[in-house]
C-alpha cells in the first residue's frame, strides 16, 4: 500500500502538516475491499480560518513574484508527477476504485493541465485602450483575484483539483482546497505534497479535510476567498452559487450532466458502438460527461442494440487492481444502492433489461435498459453508475427534442457519415460541449469546458481559466490636463 495513506493523513495549513481539531475522524476506505486506508481528524472552523488567513498573507508576495520564477514551480510539479506516476496510480486504484485504464486516463489529463499551467504564469496580458479625453491613456491590467477556494469531487479528484489549483496559483493567487470526504488523499493532501516538493512557498496552497456537518458554510462564507471553484452535484452547486451571490463572490460551477450520444442512420455502427460503450461505462459511469442516454435511429436500432449489448457483456467487472478489469466499484455503498434502485425502478416502470447487472457490495455490474417510458424522470436525471438507457428515435427532429429534454446541458455526441450534418445537429443541442463522431467524455486544456442549464456556470480551460481566476483593473493616466466644469 502506498505510503501516501500514512504520511498524508493530515491537514496542510500554512506550510505545516498537522492534525485537525474537529470532533471526529474521516475514515478513508478502499471502496472495493473495504480496507481502511487512513484516518484523518477533520478540520474545524478555526482551521478553515487559519488556512484562508495563511493564503491571504502569502498571496501578495507571490503575485509580485516574477512570473518566470513562478513558472518553475509548475515545471517541477510536472516532473514529479511523471516520476511518481506508479505511486499515484496505486493511490487512485486504492482510494477511488479506479481501474488501471482510468488511472492512466486521469494522470494523462492531469499532466496536460500541468503543462498548460506552466504557460498560465505568462498568460495575463494588459491592454491600452483609447480615450475620448485628450491626453488620457487607459491602461487595463489583468490581476489575480487574491484567494480562491476550491472544492473538488470524488470521481476524478487528482485531475479536478489540479485543474483549478494549478492555474489559480500560476495566475498569482493563493488557494485553499477542500477535497471530497471519500478522496481526501488523492484529491487533497497528495496535491499539497506535490506542490510542496515542487518548491511552492508555504501558505499559498492549503488543504483542509473536513465535512459540512462540522463547518457548515464556513468554507464558502469566509470573507477572504473572492472566487469559489466547485465541482460536484447540481443540488450542492445551487447552494454554493446562492451563498456566493449573497456575499458578492464569484462562483465557477462544474456540475452534473445527463449527456446523450446520438447515432444517426448513416453512422458507422461498429465505431458508434465503441464510442457509446466507452462514453457510458468509463470509470463505472461516474463521470459528469458520461452518456446516460444512447439514442439510435430506429432504422438501425436492432443492429446497434445487438452489437452494443454484446460489447457491454465483455466488460470485466471486479478488482480494480487487476489490469484486465474495466468496471471497478462505485465510490461507496450509497452510490451502489442508488444505482441498483434506479435499475429496479426502471424495470418496475416497464423497461426491458437487456442486461441486468448484479450488485455485490460496491461493485455494480453493467446494465442496459430499453423501453423506458418516454415520460420517466429517469431519462431526465443523472445516473452516476454503469447503466445505459437505449432510446430509438424517428428522424433528427425527434432526436433533438429527446436530447434537450433534460435539465442538464453538459456534453454530448452525434455519429454520422456526414460531418456537416453532425455539426448542424450539434448546433441545435443546448449544451456547453458537443462532439461529432466521437465520445462524450473529453477535456482539453485550451478549450472552454463547462455546461448550460443545471450543468454549471462559467468555463474553465484556456481563456476561461484566466477569466475565472483573475479580474480586470482600469488605471487611467492623464498626461495633459483635464478640464473640470467647476
Amino acid at each position: 500500500m502506498s505510503s501516501y495513506f500514512t504520511d498524508l493523513a493530515q491537514q496542510y495549513i500554512d506550510g505545516e502538516w498537522r492534525p485537525g481539531t474537529g470532533s471526529w475522524d474521516i475514515i478513508d476506505f478502499n471502496p472495493y475491499d473495504g480496507e481502511k486506508l487512513a484516518s484523518i481528524t477533520i478540520a474545524a472552523v478555526d482551521e478553515i480560518d487559519q488556512a484562508y488567513r495563511a493564503a491571504e498573507r502569502a498571496q501578495k508576495q507571490w503575485a509580485a513574484t516574477n512570473p518566470y520564477a513562478r513558472r518553475a514551480v509548475f515545471e517541477k510539479a510536472l516532473r514529479l508527477v511523471e516520476e511518481r506516476e506508479a505511486e499515484i496510480t496505486e493511490a487512485i486504484i486504492a482510494e477511488l476504485g479506479g481501474t488501471h485504464l482510468k488511472a492512466g486516463f486521469e494522470l494523462h489529463l492531469a499532466k496536460e493541465f500541468l503543462r498548460e499551467s506552466i504557460q498560465w504564469s505568462l498568460r495575463p496580458e494588459g491592454r491600452i485602450l483609447p480615450s475620448p479625453v485628450d491626453g488620457k491613456e487607459n491602461r487595463v491590467y489583468r490581476v489575480p483575484v487574491g484567494v480562491v477556494g476550491v472544492i473538488s469531487p470524488f470521481n476524478f479528484p487528482f485531475l479536478l483539483s489540479i485543474k483549478s489549483v494549478a492555474p489559480a496559483l500560476a495566475l498569482g493567487n493563493a488557494v485553499v482546497l477542500k477535497p471530497h470526504q471519500n478522496t481526501p488523499i488523492v484529491g487533497g493532501t497528495l496535491v499539497a505534497k506535490l506542490f510542496e516538493d515542487a518548491g511552492l512557498p508555504g501558505g499559498l496552497l492549503n488543504v483542509v479535510v473536513t465535512d459540512i456537518a462540522e463547518i457548515g458554510d464556513a468554507f464558502i462564507e469566509h470573507p477572504v476567498p473572492k472566487v469559489i471553484s466547485f465541482t460536484g452535484s447540481d443540488k450542492v452547486g445551487r447552494h454554493v452559487a446562492t451563498v456566493c451571490a449573497s456575499l458578492f463572490k464569484r462562483s465557477v460551477l462544474e456540475l452534473g450532466g445527463n449527456s446523450a450520444i446520438v447515432v444517426l442512420d448513416d453512422a458507422d455502427i461498429d465505431y458508434a458502438v465503441d464510442a457509446a460503450v466507452f462514453s457510458r461505462y468509463v470509470h463505472q459511469g461516474q463521470v459528469c460527461m458520461a452518456a446516460n442516454r444512447v439514442l439510435v435511429d430506429r432504422s438501425i436500432a436492432d443492429e446497434f442494440t445487438e452489437k452494443f449489448v454484446a460489447k457491454v457483456r465483455t466488460l470485466r467487472a471486479g478488482d480494480p487492481q487487476d489490469p484486465r478489469t474495466v468496471i471497478g466499484p462505485l465510490i461507496n455503498s450509497q452510490q451502489a444502492e442508488s444505482v441498483s434502485a434506479t435499475v429496479e425502478q426502471a424495470v418496475a416502470e416497464g423497461a426491458t433489461a437487456l442486461l441486468h447487472g448484479r450488485t455485490t457490495g460496491n461493485l455494480v455490474e453493467p446494465s442496459v435498459l430499453t423501453d423506458v417510458p418516454a415520460g420517466s424522470e429517469l431519462l431526465r436525471q443523472e445516473v452516476f453508475g454503469p447503466v445505459a438507457f437505449l432510446i430509438p428515435f424517428d428522424g433528427e427532429e425527434e432526436a433533438v427534442r429527446i436530447v434537450n429534454d433534460t435539465p442538464y446541458g453538459l456534453s454530448g455526441a452525434v455519429h454520422t457519415g456526414d460531418v456537416e450534418r453532425g455539426v448542424a445537429f450539434a448546433q441545435q443541442i443546448d449544451t456547453g460541449m458537443f462532439h461529432v463522431n466521437d465520445g462524450t467524455v473529453h477535456d482539453e486544456p485550451v478549450v472552454p469546458f463547462g455546461g448550460e442549464k443545471h450543468s454549471g456556470l462559467g468555463r474553465l480551460n484556456g481563456e476561461g481559466t484566466v477569466d475565472a481566476f483573475t479580474t480586470q483593473k482600469w488605471i487611467s493616466v492623464q498626461h495633459g490636463r483635464s478640464g473640470f466644469p467647476f
